[in-house]
């Protein structure tokens, strides 16, 4: 259930990250409701999660969702570049969050 956990924390973390770039883009309540939310939910969901897995995975693995998470929001919608190497790197962050699954 952990797990279950932390990948939702990784997620929300995902949706804060998207509305930081929605904010930045223009000035809105609702995407800044949403980040606050979003930020919110995750640091939660994260110290659920670390109730049961250690600091070190948890961590890395919330920050490597969020940050490929993001990456791939911004490809998707904010029209960032899809270069065949940054997608590369982005599953090279995935497969080492699968790994500390692996050996956690």
């Amino acid at each position: 259930m952990a797990w279950t956990f932390l990948i939702l924390a990784g997620l929300f973390e995902m949706l804060g990250v998207a509305m930081i770039n929605k904010l930045h883009n223009g000035k809105n309540w609702i995407p800044a409701v949403l980040l606050i939310l979003g930020f919110g939910a995750s640091f939660l969901l994260l110290s659920i999660a670390m109730e049961s897995l250690p600091m070190g995975t948890a961590y890395a693995v919330w920050t490597g969702i969020g940050a490929s998470g993001g990456a791939v929001v911004g490809m998707l919608f904010f029209n960032e570049s899809k270069d065949w190497r940054r997608i590369l790197f982005i599953a090279m962050v995935l497969g080492a969050a699968v790994g500390l699954k692996l050996v956690s």
